[in-house]
């Protein structure tokens, strides 16, 4: 899980380029007009990309520089690799910066880091993570992200993002973690996290907040909005989860959850407003789709509506805290189950009419096995390569894509 400590490890000062500069929008080869990844973005101005040929970097990377692009020649042999010694592939810490098309691993911290401590104005009277001080704009395309220390992308008090076509593994605290925003406004887009300990964390992660459209398997846990008093701007609220894939979250041969959590598709973690809706969620030990209480957290004002669950030991869970009567305006709807707990969730929590609950059951106890070192686990196979840009495609990290929701459908389990 995140600490302000972490973040503080990172240097906070901003010295990005002019933007009047008359030769910016060039790209600056790697390493053919720069020795490393490092002096090519130090020179870089904004609207400049940095193209990067194939080859292992042994680099960690700090782009102070606002609206340039990071980019490999080819997603499978441009490796950026800390072996075992670094903190982070990128720390990003200012506006609007791409990285595409790249391979980060083993890195002590990151692979990925966008840091919004660095980026905020640092207003006495506001919180890292809110309107005006935060990072804004950033993008992770065609990345792969695996076996590092503790997250594969990272943002953290950063809004306006794009995570799409990514693939993250092996971490021992989360594939992708987003913390300490609102509003983050921030779609997740066809990722793949697997091997884990969580797929997809957010901590405090508010507002326009979107994890549509990927694959979440073999992690010990799928994906979790979450509420928790280690960062600011509590309690989580408005994540909408739609449209995945997210299967056999059970996997031991994964990195352990620091409180020791098994076996779970979806859970909202004292989270509020969320909407969970027509994912896929199959085989999972503890429970598909949970609403938990999470610390001083209850759940609340969340929506399950039209999933599709099966071979999970409980299906659909309601587990506030201990002795708990109230809904909290929880409601499940549509859904395709088969257990649920309590039983009958559809008809004693509804989403169009009154809550005749009653006292909640005890949730059943996790049984978590034992956990694997994250840098022993093997490296992914190749991943997509990103499409050739168009020429002249600005440099950054552009525009947040509009989510049409209505339009995302249940998935369909390829294998």
């Amino acid at each position: 899980m995140a600490t302000l400590a972490l973040v503080g490890s990172v240097a906070i000062s901003v010295t990005a380029c002019g933007s009047d500069a008359p030769d910016a929008n060039r790209t600056i080869a790697v390493p053919g007009d720069a020795a490393t990844i490092a002096e090519a973005v130090k020179q870089a101005k904004p609207g400049d990309t940095v193209q990067i040929a194939p080859g292992t970097y042994h680099e960690a990377v700090i782009v102070e520089t606002v609206g340039i692009t990071i980019r490999g020649e080819d997603r499978n042999t441009v490796v950026l690799d800390g072996q075992d010694s670094l903190a982070s592939g990128f720390t990003v810490n200012v506006d609007n910066v791409a990285i595409e098309n790249l391979t980060v691993h083993s890195y002590t911290q990151n692979g990925v880091l966008f840091n919004g401590a660095a980026a905020g104005t640092a207003d006495a009277d506001e919180v890292y993570g809110t309107t005006g001080n935060s990072l804004r704009g950033y993008r992770v395309s065609y990345v792969t992200s695996y076996n590092n220390g503790t997250y594969g992308v990272y943002a953290f008090a950063s809004t306006g993002g794009l995570i799409e076509h990514t693939y993250v593994s092996g971490h021992p605290d989360s594939g992708i973690y987003v913390g300490q925003c609102k509003p983050c406004d921030v779609v997740i887009r066809d990722v793949t996290a697997e091997h884990n300990a969580i797929g997809y964390y957010g901590t405090n992660a508010s507002g326009g907040v979107y994890v549509i459209n990927s694959v979440f398997r073999g992690n010990r846990l799928g994906i979790t909005p979450n509420s928790q008093a280690m960062e600011k701007l509590t309690p989580q609220a408005e994540t909408v989860v739609a449209g995945n894939l997210v299967i056999d979250n059970d996997d031991p041969d994964t990195p352990e959850i620091a409180n020791g959590f098994f076996g779970g598709g979806i859970a909202i973690g004292g989270g509020t407003r969320n909407t969970i809706v027509r994912n896929r969620v199959e085989g999972h030990d503890y429970a598909g789709i949970m609403l938990v209480s999470l610390n001083e957290f209850e759940p609340s004002d969340n929506r399950v509506e039209g999933n599709v669950l099966a071979d999970n030991a409980i299906d659909l869970l309601y587990a506030p805290s201990a002795g708990a009567t109230n809904a909290l305006r929880n409601c499940f709807v549509g859904n395709t189950f088969t257990t649920s707990l309590p039983e009958t969730i559809e008809t004693v929590m509804p989403c169009d009419g009154a809550s005749v609950l009653g006292t909640v059951p005890p949730a059943p106890k996790v049984n978590a096995p034992a956990g694997v070192d994250y840098r022993t686990l093997p490296p992914p196979p190749a991943q997509t390569k990103m499409p050739v840009p168009v020429v002249g495609t600005a440099a950054g990290a552009g525009p947040v894509p509009t989510v049409d929701l209505a339009a995302i459908t249940v998935p369909v389990r390829s294998s």
